[in-house]
């Protein structure tokens, strides 16, 4: 695998049309929102969809869903334990680090903190090279409700005709929202974690094909769409602008701003040159 030497910014324009992009634990799981009515999705939500599809694409992931655990652990102690062996075993953290980074690539991407009986009373930390923000939409969102109602009980009633209050239940949803996601790839912290070329490849396929088999009853099939990926690969380690600068170069504005928009046409995708700077633009799936 070869090392990477240049740094990478990039930034992804997706679309929510009648679902969930990501719920509010605190507020009912109800999409969430900032004070002024934009959409948000956590970093946490849009790190855990790639490494979803980072292990559909058969790479090996630390951080697995309970219901996509491919090897039978039940806790992520009992995955390090099973693939990296104690931790006393060691001589010291670094190699226990650089174990875990050659062996999980969302650990050598994300960074992860072990902090297990097995490390010894003390955390082991990795600073992972992709930083992903959190992203917004481009317009405020409308969040609607709907009351919904199971044709069974869950548990007895202790009648024929009687219903449980389990029968009762809310869903909540956004019809439609426009969000970018900002992301950038560290060269220095590359090299320490061990992040190749090659890795950052699966990422920007990761980001292309973000909503591949992310379907559920909050998101349907076709409710969330990736439209534009623009990748920027730098000539050098620090970069020729800053990150923020680089973010900042394409942007997305509705037609007509005194309208709320409904859908992807709704709004005009501009690109501000930066000289000595192109980005590779993508379709999304």
């Amino acid at each position: 695998m070869s090392a990477l030497q240049n740094k990478i910014d990039f930034v992804a324009f997706v679309s929510v049309t009648m679902a969930n992009p990501n719920g509010d634990p605190l507020n009912g799981n109800s999409p969430r929102t900032d004070y002024a009515g934009l959409g948000e999705i956590s970093d946490v939500c849009i790190k855990r969809k790639l490494r979803n599809r980072m292990q559909d694409l058969g790479h090996d992931i630390f951080v697995q869903s309970a219901d996509r655990s491919d090897d039978g652990s039940k806790s992520l102690s009992a995955r390090a334990a099973a693939r990296l062996g104690k931790a006393k075993d060691f001589k010291d953290s670094e190699k226990y680090a650089q174990k875990a980074c050659e062996t999980w690539l969302d650990v050598r991407s994300f960074g992860q903190v072990f902090a297990f009986k097995d490390t010894k009373g003390q955390s082991i930390g990795v600073r992972g090279p992709v930083s992903v923000h959190q992203a917004v939409s481009l317009s405020p969102v409308q969040v609607e409700d709907m009351q919904i109602v199971k044709s069974v009980n869950g548990e007895d009633s202790g009648g024929e005709k009687s219903r449980t209050s389990d029968t009762m239940g809310m869903k909540h949803f956004i019809r439609f929202g426009f969000y970018k996601i900002k992301g950038s790839i560290n060269v220095q912290l590359a090299e320490k974690t061990g992040f190749s070329s090659e890795d950052a490849a699966v990422l920007k396929e990761c980001l292309r094909t973000l909503f591949v088999n992310d379907a559920s009853s909050a998101r349907p099939d076709g409710s969330m769409e990736v439209h534009k990926v623009y990748w920027w690969q730098h000539n050098c380690k620090e970069g020729q602008y800053s990150s923020a600068r680089v973010h900042r170069s394409v942007h997305a504005e509705p037609n007509a701003p005194d309208q709320l928009p409904s859908c992807p046409d709704d709004y005009q995708i501009t690109l501000e040159p930066l000289e000595g700077l192109e980005p590779e633009v993508l379709d999304g799936i």
